[in-house]
């Protein structure tokens, strides 16, 4: 069985998909962010000056930056639990099925990815600070920056897990089974990916060009995880990327505003940096992977088909049948 036909081990009635996306949204957007909303009320003098932070998504409530990037992670961390209970208590299907074709998930292919993309960003982020050194300032202070990498790694995997397990995972797998096909839910998931991102600060800085790098960034992640079956490589991927952007450089117009080691102090503008990783890297990293799985039948991978295994049809009449007795 291939990725998208994981969904046809559970339950897949149109009530199942609405209830795990309802108690979804209450664990990731209500539920986790108590802490977070508690955190900055206690912080503010007035309900006027809440609604401003709320407006700034809390980066101007005062808190430490540390606590706040991890209050901010921990509404992920509850819409990932959330997801995981629809998938087993409501689709009744294991986590394994969401995250991967594989019998078991498969971590060498998950530090893959994350390593070569974690070198990848790094010597870049490098290059950008060696070609306009006046444009960034160290900023490294050990208590804070340590306590930084500590959360960065510990803790921002369950955000982009999240993110990955419900688009690549969640969305790509029930989009697909409705549509039977797989162009359908790649194209739907790095669409919708990329427009959720326009909320973040660095759009309303840059404008709506930066879609360009988010529905890209979206797209690499549902070929990766089409060609190679699983999700393993895509988790390794954004993991890393966020890892890397909440420790190394930081701006005051980004989402993560951070203890990093550099501060990027340039006026906010489009560069070739933006185009660069989607026009030139993604390609090659997905070169890279191709070679190194063994990667083939691309445009099948990418646009064919999606049937119900015979097998499952039948296993299903068969339990069916019994519960009627």
């Amino acid at each position: 069985m291939n990725f998208i036909q994981q969904a046809y081990k559970g339950k897949n009635e149109w009530y199942h998909w609405v209830l795990t996306i309802v108690l979804i949204f209450f664990g990731w957007q209500i539920l986790g962010a108590i802490p977070l909303v508690m955190a900055a009320a206690a912080k503010s003098e007035n309900l006027s000056q809440f609604t401003e932070f709320a407006e700034n998504n809390f980066m101007t409530a005062g808190l430490n930056k540390n606590f706040l990037l991890f209050l901010m992670i921990f509404t992920f961390f509850t819409g990932l639990i959330f997801l995981c209970i629809g998938v087993m208590y409501i689709h009744k299907r294991t986590i394994t099925s969401l995250i991967t074709s594989r019998k078991k998930v498969d971590w060498k292919r998950f530090f893959y990815a994350f390593f070569v993309w974690g070198i990848i960003a790094i010597v870049m982020s490098y290059i950008g600070i060696l070609l306009a050194p006046e444009n960034y300032i160290w900023n490294f202070k050990a208590s804070p920056f340590f306590i930084l990498v500590a959360i960065s790694f510990l803790f921002i995997p369950f955000q982009t897990s999240l993110e990955e397990l419900l688009f690549r995972g969640y969305f790509m797998q029930g989009i697909g089974v409705l549509a039977k096909n797989r162009w359908v839910p790649l194209l739907i998931t790095s669409v919708v990916f990329g427009l959720l991102h326009g909320a973040n600060p660095e759009v309303a800085k840059l404008g709506q060009i930066t879609m360009v790098f988010y529905i890209g960034t979206g797209l690499l992640y549902g070929i990766v995880t089409l060609m190679d079956e699983g999700t393993e490589l895509a988790l390794g991927l954004h993991a890393i990327n966020n890892i890397v952007a909440a420790f190394f450089i930081t701006t005051d117009w980004t989402v993560f505003q951070t203890d990093a080691l550099y501060i990027d102090t340039s006026e906010p503008s489009v560069t070739w940096e933006m185009f660069i990783p989607v026009f030139v890297l993604y390609p090659l990293l997905l070169i890279l992977f191709s070679k190194k799985y063994g990667w083939k039948n691309w445009k099948e991978k990418l646009t064919g088909k999606i049937v119900e295994p015979v097998n499952l049809k039948e296993n299903y009449k068969i339990l069916n049948d019994i519960e009627t007795e």
